[in-house]
């Protein structure tokens, strides 16, 4: 039994409440580490310890020694890929392999990523002619100050390393707040950030629930922007508070994707794609294609295929190289998950396969498993087709006309992101230029470029990040005008 502690001011503390949480392992039910509960008065010495930083030796970093640093973590992640890896699956039930061949190398990418994108960063100049004279106008780019970065539980350490390290890129100091259900590897990056040597105060992290240290971060005046990944009802929260005091922000919330399939396509890599779309990490992804909408001419028989390759997922132990999909991340997700197949039923759907607990061995008994489940027959504007459920169910409707399929692709709340199966290369742009979505993949699925914006409409959120995006979030423009 493990217990973590608050990282601030490069140095490990309790909680001040004295207070700590359980962390359960989704996969077997046992409590793997004490989590502290932090609450205002740890957030307020974790801005005080980055304000300290600013003032002090991390404020006076050059561009090209904090892309060192940046480089020099993502060297320890790379170092340390097997460990972290393993950590990541024990706290969120994905699938070891998973988190070893996409999680933890996304990490280290991340961190390069930026350390390059700093070094390359240009901005603005502008000859200006008119009277009363020629001038020089020309930007420059201002860290924000301190930042609060606010990271999910479903991609714990990918996500928290996508805000961290342009946040630092930048030269802003950090106060992070990770999911209190997936704690692990948010600590093993705090004592990354000191091997390397990055000053006491510039990252630090504070471990506790949402409603009290999360919110304690988006209300503390010394925060100057919130970078938010997360359920769209808690992003409506954090924009109604940090919104009157003018703290800059991003929200990345939630997705109710939809996967277009058009007569034309590639039938045997649509299938493919919409079930990597449909249960990657137990359909825990904001991005998961959770409606499939298929055109009829195909329908049944992409559907027949589509449901075979679902049964076919291998579903069990995490840390068997084997495993497909492992636990969902706690038995109360599950029981939300299962609430929406009964909702299904009700709303005259049918249930063609999972949906059910599996039978497995101790410990594996106790965790939170979902056997991944389609359901067809439900009418596409009905709850279970228009609601977030983010767990392993996915939606069949067919459609008849282009039309048809763009209304029901757009007749949502969110608008993250939707992927698009054709063979005409017309059709490909001109629906992917009629989706009311921030992201459109054609003829594939989370195939990301980290120079291009992500981010959502709608519901799905407010703000983009990624590559310059990124970069112009955690800084603030200063035009400077010089006369000649």
């Amino acid at each position: 039994m493990r217990t973590l502690s608050q990282f601030i001011a490069g140095r490990e503390h309790a909680p001040r409440s004295g207070e700590h949480l359980d962390d359960v392992a989704p996969a077997t039910g046992e409590v793997v580490a004490r989590v502290p509960r932090g609450g205002e008065a740890d957030v307020a010495a974790a801005v005080e310890a980055a304000r300290a930083a600013l003032d002090g030796a991390w404020g006076k970093t050059s561009t090209e020694e904090r892309a060192r640093l940046l480089d020099a973590i993502a060297d320890r992640i790379e170092a340390r890929k097997d460990d972290l890896a393993a950590l990541e699956s024990l706290d969120t039930g994905k699938p070891l392999r998973l988190a070893a061949t996409i999680d933890i190398p996304r990490a280290v990418a991340n961190f390069r990523f930026f350390a390059g994108a700093i070094r390359h960063d240009r901005t603005d100049c502008h000859l200006t002619d008119g009277p009363p004279g020629p001038a020089l106008n020309y930007t420059l780019r201002r860290p924000l100050g301190v930042v609060g970065l606010i990271s999910p539980w479903n991609l714990p350490l990918y996500l928290l390393s996508w805000k961290v390290a342009p946040a630092l890129g930048m030269g802003n100091a950090v106060v992070a707040k990770p999911s209190e259900l997936t704690p692990l590897t948010a600590s093993a990056l705090a004592e990354i950030t000191a091997e390397v040597g990055l000053p006491p105060g510039a990252f630090n992290l504070v471990h506790g629930l949402g409603p009290e240290a999360g919110q304690a971060l988006v209300e503390h005046p010394g925060v100057a922007a919130i970078s938010f990944t997360g359920g769209t009802a808690t992003g409506a929260r954090v924009a109604a508070t940090a919104a009157p005091v003018f703290k800059k922000l991003s929200l990345e919330l939630g997705g109710k994707n939809p996967t277009l399939v058009f007569a034309d396509a590639d039938l045997e890599q649509a299938v493919e794609g919409a079930v990597r779309a449909g249960f990657t990490n137990q359909g825990q992804v904001c991005l998961c294609g959770s409606r499939l909408l298929v055109e009829r001419s195909v329908h049944d028989r992409f559907l027949e295929a589509f449901v075979a390759r679902v049964k076919a997922l291998r579903l069990g132990d995490p840390k068997d190289p084997a495993t497909d999909l492992g636990a969902l991340i706690s038995l109360a997700h599950r029981d939300k998950v299962e609430g929406y197949l009964r909702l299904a039923r009700e709303e005259g759907g049918r249930v063609l396969c999972g949906g059910e607990r599996p039978a497995l061995p101790a410990p594996l008994d106790r965790g939170a498993f979902l056997a991944p489940a389609v359901v067809a027959g439900l009418p596409a504007t009905c709850r279970t087709a228009t609601e977030e459920i983010f767990g392993p169910v996915v939606t069949v409707h067919p459609f008849d006309t282009e039309a048809e399929a763009l209304a029901m692709a757009n007749g949502v709340r969110y608008g993250l992101s939707a992927s698009v199966w054709t063979r005409d290369l017309s059709r490909a742009h001109r629906v992917s230029a009629a989706l009311d979505t921030g992201m459109v993949w054609v003829n594939t699925w989370l195939l990301r470029d980290l120079r291009t914006p992500f981010g959502g409409v709608k519901d799905s959120g407010v703000g983009r990040e990624g590559g310059a995006y990124s970069l112009e979030f955690f800084s603030e423009a200063r035009n400077v005008c010089v006369k000649l």
